[in-house]
């Protein structure tokens, strides 16, 4: 009975993850276009996306690397992108916390933007999920989502320049953080935080190395922490 359940988890982590093959498959082929156009050659851009598995991070690493960036700024944008991981993993801490240690450490590899929206969504929703249910419907968001990206990203290094312009397949990058973002502004905090951030990210669109939009990121993140902050203060208050 138990091991059906956990089945049915996992299978429909698959059904919730599928969608976003619609936008992965052009978003990794994107990548791996430019990133061959950049000067990679096909090992080094696949091993890119393995290592780093995040496409956020990766585009904007290659395009400092296309403006000539100093490495350090490279790296350290790279990094604060990717700071989010690490309040995704704060978030699914109480959720796959109690896991064992190596599915812990797999999981932390795979948790990119596509399986922690859909899984924390899910957990929140559902509770009574036990920690092998809420790991193995983790495991089917990411089925149909990783090995694609890494698929397509090798898929455009080897085509390269050979796909049309007209394809415009960079349509999927805003797209996906487009589907990512709206079920997760649920909040006065969230909302004020994504606002926050596009208005100064216009704002600060002349700074170079597109540091703008590092800077963004933290404001955003503050003002959404402030109102949080105040929105609990409130309530604690009126309790």
């Amino acid at each position: 009975m138990a091991s059906s359940s956990v089945k049915s988890a996992f299978k429909d982590g698959v059904r919730d993850g599928a969608p976003f093959i619609l936008v992965l498959v052009p978003f990794a082929t994107l990548f791996g276009v430019l990133a061959t156009e950049a000067g990679l050659n096909v090992f080094e851009t696949v091993a890119f996306s393995v290592v780093v598995i995040a496409g956020a991070a990766q585009f904007t690493a290659l395009q400092l690397m296309n403006e000539n960036a100093p490495t350090f700024v490279v790296l350290a944008s790279a990094l604060a992108v990717n700071l989010r991981m690490a309040m995704y993993s704060a978030s699914l801490t109480p959720h796959l916390g109690a896991a064992p240690l190596w599915q812990r450490a797999i999981a932390a590899y795979f948790t990119v933007d596509q399986s922690y929206a859909v899984s924390i969504t899910k957990f929140e929703a559902e509770p009574a999920m036990t920690v092998h249910q809420k790991m193995a419907y983790f495991a089917g968001v990411v089925t149909p989502v990783c090995p694609l990206w890494w698929i397509f990203t090798a898929v455009g290094a080897l085509i390269g320049e050979a796909i049309p312009a007209s394809f415009a397949l960079d349509f999927a990058v805003p797209i996906t953080f487009l589907a990512i973002i709206a079920p997760a502004l649920r909040t006065r905090a969230h909302i004020s935080a994504a606002l926050t951030a596009a208005a100064l990210s216009l704002l600060l669109v002349n700074i170079p190395y597109n540091l703008g939009i590092l800077l963004a990121g933290i404001g955003g993140m503050m003002v959404g922490a402030r109102i949080e902050k105040s929105t609990e203060a409130k309530a604690e208050a009126t309790s």
